[in-house]
């Protein structure tokens, strides 16, 4: 075949075509993945492995925790640079004030739907100011860390229990004011009660009047025992100081939990949960029933229109007690029971008393329908491994609140369960772990009915204030100066 000649090709067969050739795409550096190598750490911004097991790397060893502290430490001051400034992001996509208040007009909105969507885009745009927390004795700043806050049922005034330099605790009570001029102060009244005892659970009693006592589970130690005290709100009160009211104490050793009764078939009638029992108290007879069970009861919350007690164990198991029966055996007084899967940390009856919040301790957050005892709604993001961490829900503004082990302050819508804000703590997490862990108070009305809405938090010594107003430091700065305002920046 001569060189002008074609190719001829035998019969049935064809020339075969020759496609586009595709050469390897190099990845920059930065995207190749990192192969794991057993005891070594790679450092993305130096680009080098590092090793993890001690006694290298100069006598600075590195270990797990350290890099998951310094990636969390990381995490939480982006977190804090971005809650600086204005929040341009809507909890919803979609959801903008100008869009809601189109809806309402046209009767496109129901009225409860519209509030409810208003509070979620404030809490959305909610940035932290810092108070000054005011003493009678106004020579000696706060610098005793808040170990609880608890605030009664009209947000009125916050019962606080702090360390002190010495060991132990003391007790105080906060009040707001300043509140109808738009800004907020707090005074702290405290009184000379230091107990060494750890403080395991507080809640409001109603002795005399509402919110008249606080109900407090002291831990024993050493050779003093446990012990539950009613002290009257009016020992913390810089105005009227001759009159404490009734001061008791009840021998009960080592409480985890505690709930005060509002119902009148059981009037002034508290429980405590202890290891394996649940002891129900008359706190004017003194008068006692008590019900044997399996686990520890870490939480209770008793009903309003029935005199049932909910319970949540460390096995897992939520259970109710009926006090208007008698106690019998084989536990057939539990009137009904459930299992949350893990230890349960807190319990919060809704308002229709048809649905229980439940949160333990592998971070579960879930909606109980109580009359088919089945989870209905569940809220993702918390985190919990072992402390005990309380759930805050305000049905009014359509919200769940729970801080978490990482110390981060956790939003939910609740009605469907959505994540709405993330807060992080403005202090790192410390190595002692639960000094760190913040404590919240949120209320649309901090401060009583004329109050102010937004979060409350106390971390470590300090106090912050998360409002709604997003010209609050404006406000307070401006037209306020004894308010004691303090605006972090």
């Amino acid at each position: 075949m001569t060189s002008h000649q074609k190719p001829v090709l035998a019969p049935g067969l064809m020339a075969p075509r020759l496609g586009p050739v595709h050469l390897p795409v190099l990845q920059p550096l930065h995207q190749v993945s990192i192969k794991a190598l057993p005891g070594f750490y790679f450092d993305p911004e130096k680009n080098r492995y590092f090793r993890l097991l001690p006694g290298h790397n100069n006598c600075n060893p590195l270990t797990r925790e350290m890099l998951q502290a310094k990636e969390q430490e990381r995490r939480r001051s982006a977190l804090l640079l971005e809650d600086e400034h204005p929040r341009k992001k809507a909890p919803r996509t979609g959801l903008n004030t100008s869009l809601l208040l189109q809806n309402r007009h046209l009767g496109l909105l129901p009225p409860s739907s519209y509030c409810r969507m208003i509070h979620e885009l404030k809490v959305s745009g909610m940035r932290r100011h810092k108070l000054e927390v005011q003493s009678s004795d106004s020579s000696s700043p706060n610098t005793d860390n808040f170990r609880h806050i608890v605030a009664d049922s009209a947000c009125e005034r916050v019962f606080t229990v702090n360390d002190v330099s010495h060991g132990g605790c003391k007790y105080g009570i906060m009040n707001f004011s300043g509140c109808s001029k738009g800004s907020l102060s707090v005074e702290m009244c405290d009184n000379l009660y230091f107990t060494n005892r750890k403080v395991n659970s507080i809640c409001w009693a109603s002795v005399s009047h509402s919110d008249s006592h606080v109900l407090l589970c002291l831990v024993s130690i050493s050779e003093t025992p446990g012990c539950v005290s009613l002290l009257p709100a009016s020992l913390f009160s810089n105005s009227n100081p001759d009159q404490p009211g009734m001061l008791c104490s009840f021998k009960i050793s080592t409480a985890w939990s505690s709930a005060w009764c509002l119902n009148p078939l059981a009037d002034k009638t508290f429980s405590t949960g202890l290891s394996r029992h649940v002891i129900v108290t008359n706190a004017v007879t003194g008068r006692r029933q008590t019900y044997s069970i399996s686990s520890d009861v870490l939480a209770q919350q008793f009903a309003l229109r029935a005199p049932v007690l909910y319970n949540g164990c460390r096995s897992g198991e939520i259970f109710s007690i009926d006090l208007r029966q008698r106690s019998r055996r084989d536990h057939s007084w539990k009137a009904c029971r459930f299992q949350q899967g893990s230890a349960v940390t807190s319990v919060r009856l809704l308002r229709d008393e048809n649905y229980l919040l439940a949160a333990d301790m592998l971070g579960k957050i879930k909606l109980w329908d109580i009359r088919v005892t089945r989870p209905v709604k569940h809220y993702e993001g918390h985190h919990n491994e072992y402390a005990y961490l309380p759930l805050h829900v305000n049905e009014d503004e359509g919200l769940l609140l729970a801080v978490g082990q990482d110390c981060y302050t956790r939003l939910w819508s609740l009605s469907d369960g959505h994540l709405l804000r993330t807060i992080p703590s403005p202090h790192p997490a410390g190595k002692e772990g639960f000094d760190s862990i913040p404590n919240v108070v949120f209320s649309s009305q901090l401060g009583g009915c004329k109050g102010l809405p937004g979060l409350l938090m106390a971390v470590q010594h300090d106090l912050y204030y998360y409002p709604y107003n997003s010209d609050y430091q404006d406000a307070a700065t401006g037209g306020e100066a004894a308010t004691g305002l303090v605006s972090e920046r």
